[in-house]
């Protein structure tokens, strides 16, 4: 007896579909899969054997075969569980053969027959979308991911409520959902920069950081406040459109990182100075998105950055310079978005106060050159932005006067933004920060006196001919905050105060 039930995966974060042919026939009790199955593939055999006689059916004693096609593509996971068991029970006359072949199936079953959610069911329910047959059957704790497609989704609990729906023997009515509604509902940050006192200058900084689209570094010491800067950027930068927040989404849902949830706001990810560069930039056997990716559309913190080991910090300038992350290996090769924005943070020396007005620095001139030269030039140069925060006064920690609000800062940001929208709208960019070199020329007039000013700087800070374009991009940022087209010497002016570390690492 064979029976065949249609499937899907996940390859890079893209779907992919997988036909499940299963073979019932006299021999030897044997139960093999084949078709390059991983472990987790491989141990379904369990699952599923456990989870169709928990839901009162005998399972047979004869010789079973699975054939997960296309053979040559590496299976991973644990989703082929519920499309095996009710491709077994077909093959046995207790699902409808016709009726089964209308749905794709996804999910994994647990022992007592209850189905558990699976990774990647987003850009599986995409990927049905674009299918005549759109109908997909996903373990019911996935189910709102589906809503991004225009297709019908079943959700089930477990695999006697599958069979009987297959059979139809019972209704499971599609799930619908507004797709704005389920924005709304997760849009919330539980952090506002009405929470940070003093610091005035680095917010300014951020605040054309984030209007630029710009990458920032924050130097200072312990408790100036850097994380809790940081950590408030995505609150100020514009929301996402509901095509960012389906891209941000897609990438989560890979990763096994949603917990039900839509992904409505700018994501923020701070991984530890430990991580590996396949950690940070994705990858892997069958490749996963990295820290980088799961940034996609907003903020990665990178805190004490030059603890970081330097390969680490390295794969990160070509993800800086193109929006997104190239996987290469023998037997594959795939892209991960990573349009982000870099936020990086560092002390000044290895104790972290040097420069302090208060407290004494112990380090040697030597340790202090040896810890900031970890920040590679090349790195750096494509950090538009790079400021010194000092300590907070104790008059501002105590001060009741109010602090702007995030919201009030984040209109202002994407007045900014829409500014450089419009201008950018026929040049495939959206941001100052994406300008080449070609574009400087056309967007970027500066009045003679900026010209002026910006040789000097270059010439005394002896900067590189990259850092060269940042500071005029910044300057391009500064000035639609100042609403004027052309860029005069006090917005050449305080770009180059952006610069200034540029100076400790020469």
């Amino acid at each position: 007896m064979l029976a065949k039930v249609f499937s899907a995966t996940v390859y890079a974060i893209e779907g992919f579909f997988i036909e499940v042919e299963i073979d019932i026939s006299s021999g030897f009790p044997t139960f093999t899969i084949v078709g390059l199955p991983d472990t987790a593939v491989k141990e379904s055999k369990e699952r599923v054997t456990a989870a169709i006689r928990n839901s009162g059916f005998d399972f047979p004693t004869k010789k079973i075969t699975v054939n997960l096609a296309p053979a040559d593509f590496k299976k991973e996971g644990a989703g082929f569980d519920l499309p095996i068991a009710l491709g077994i029970l077909a093959a046995l006359g207790k699902v409808n053969l016709e009726e089964i072949k209308k749905y794709f199936i996804v999910g994994e079953l647990a022992l007592d027959g209850s189905v558990r959610a699976v990774k990647g069911v987003l850009p599986i329910a995409l990927k049905v979308a674009r299918e005549k047959n759109n109908n997909l059957i996903v373990p019911h704790q996935n189910v709102k991911e589906t809503v991004v497609a225009d297709i019908n989704a079943f959700p089930v609990k477990n695999l006697t409520e599958a069979i009987k729906f297959i059979n139809k023997e019972i209704e499971i009515a599609p799930f619908k959902m507004n797709l704005e509604e389920l924005y709304e509902e997760n849009y919330f940050y539980d952090v506002d920069f009405s929470e940070v006192k003093g610091q005035q200058f680095a917010k300014r900084a951020i605040e054309v950081a984030a209007s630029g689209g710009h990458n920032i570094l924050m130097i200072g010491p312990p408790g100036a406040g850097k994380t809790m800067l940081a950590s408030r950027i995505p609150t100020i930068l514009p929301k996402l459109t509901i095509e960012e927040a389906i891209e941000t989404t897609k990438i989560y849902s890979v990763a096994g990182l949603l917990n039900d949830k839509f992904i409505s706001v700018r994501p923020f990810r701070a991984p530890h100075h430990t991580i590996s560069d396949v950690a940070l930039v994705g990858g892997g056997q069958i490749p996963k998105p990295g820290e980088i990716s799961l940034a996609h559309n907003g903020v990665l913190f990178l805190d004490e950055l030059p603890e970081f080991d330097r390969n680490v910090l390295e794969v990160l300038r070509q993800p800086l310079e193109k929006g997104y992350v190239t996987v290469s290996r023998a037997a594959f090769k795939c892209d991960f978005p990573a349009r982000i924005m870099l936020v990086a943070a560092c002390n000044p020396c290895p104790c972290g106060y040097y420069g302090h007005p208060k407290k004494e620095c112990v380090c040697t001139p030597y340790q202090i050159q040896k810890y900031i030269s970890k920040l590679s030039g090349p790195l750096l140069d494509r950090i538009d932005i790079q400021i010194e925060v000092p300590p907070v006064d104790v008059e501002d920690i105590t001060s009741d006067l109010p602090s702007e609000t995030s919201e009030e800062i984040r209109k202002r940001v994407e007045k900014v933004r829409k500014i450089q929208y419009e201008r950018y709208k026929n040049k495939k960019i959206f941001t100052n920060s994406q300008l080449t070199t070609k574009l400087i020329k056309e967007f970027c007039p500066m009045t003679d006196e900026a010209k002026r000013i910006l040789k000097i700087s270059i010439e005394k800070l002896n900067l590189s001919a990259r850092a060269y374009d940042r500071i005029i991009k910044v300057a391009r940022t500064i000035a639609d905050m100042d609403n004027k087209e052309i860029i005069d010497s006090t917005h050449i002016s305080e770009a180059v105060q952006y610069r200034s570390i540029d100076k400790l690492v020469k």
